[in-house]
């Protein structure tokens, strides 16, 4: 398709219809829309999610913790459906005034802490239960480098060849050219940095693989935007074998489970309070149960 000429005019203003399947929740603005009590249950860490890519680092990183026996990671997670701009409620907005997905509140402390963006709730998690993250030097470091890789990186891999391939309402060759060089560039990064070492930053599973995991992993493993085959993935052989190794682990498929609201109804566990959801309200057995 030969895409149209665009001039900008001096000044942009809004179409609020322009945007395909995010208009209705897309703006130019911040704050919230609505007034919007968030839940809150009975274990310190509330989370409010969805099993996005980057929601998942969250989930994951909890049930991470709570499988090597750190059983202060207990924790509530809440749906946060952001087709319905559930994101732009008083409540959440308070959280995180970005109005993004995961949002944290840690109430473990003298006074409730909000925690926003999932590197920061990464680093926080890591740092308050002493796992996944060295507390100090090269080897923090390390984790920290492909950490911040991941935060700079994943926009060009979600923002840019996924809406440009599989969101946007019409498909045009630039910019989905652009963004698949540019993804294939990072997934050749990722494939030269793992021909060394078994996990990203070295011997040992850390936040860096969780983070990096939640969008490359899973891209890898065809759950992105159905393009594994179009980005010719299975030619990143390293990167192939570590993503298939951490998907392989049963604290990932419980964080993959959780706040998830699409797919598979056996992987879905809208809401997660205790371990023992996992078995009991998972979506299949919950529409089992009312039909």
């Amino acid at each position: 398709m030969t895409e149209t000429p665009y001039t900008p005019p001096k000044v942009w203003v809004w179409e609020q219809d322009n945007g395909g399947e995010f208009a209705s929740i897309n703006r130019p603005i911040a704050g919230a829309t609505h007034d919007k009590e968030l839940p809150v249950g009975e274990h310190p860490l509330q989370l409010y999610s969805l099993a996005t890519p980057n929601g998942v680092k969250v989930t994951i990183m909890l049930e991470e913790l709570l499988a090597a026996g750190h059983n202060g990671a207990e924790y509530d997670a809440w749906l946060i459906n952001i087709g319905k701009g559930d994101q732009f409620g008083s409540d959440f907005v308070d959280i995180n005034p970005n109005s993004k997905i995961p949002a944290l509140m840690d109430h473990t402390g003298e006074a409730p802490l909000p925690v926003f963006e999932s590197g920061s709730i990464l680093v926080h998690l890591a740092d308050k239960f002493d796992a996944f993250l060295p507390k100090s030097g090269p080897e923090r470091t390390k984790v920290m480098n492909w950490l911040f890789w991941q935060m700079g990186s994943a926009p060009y891999l979600g923002g840019g060849f996924g809406h440009f391939y599989h969101y946007a309402p019409e498909q045009w060759q630039y910019p989905i050219d652009r963004f698949t060089m540019e993804t294939k560039r990072q997934l050749d990064v990722l494939n030269r940095q793992l021909a060394n070492s078994e996990f990203i930053a070295g011997d040992s599973y850390s936040i860096a693989d969780i983070a990096i995991w939640s969008w490359y992993g899973q891209l890898a493993l065809g759950r992105l935007y159905g393009a594994a085959e179009f980005l010719d993935v299975e030619s990143y052989e390293n990167v192939m074998r570590w993503a298939k190794t951490i998907d392989a682990r049963p604290a990932v498929l419980r964080g993959r489970m959780v706040n998830r609201s699409f797919g598979e109804l056996h992987l879905q566990l809208h809401e997660r309070h205790s371990a023992e959801d996992f078995e009991t309200k998972t979506q299949d057995k919950l529409e089992s149960e009312q039909s």
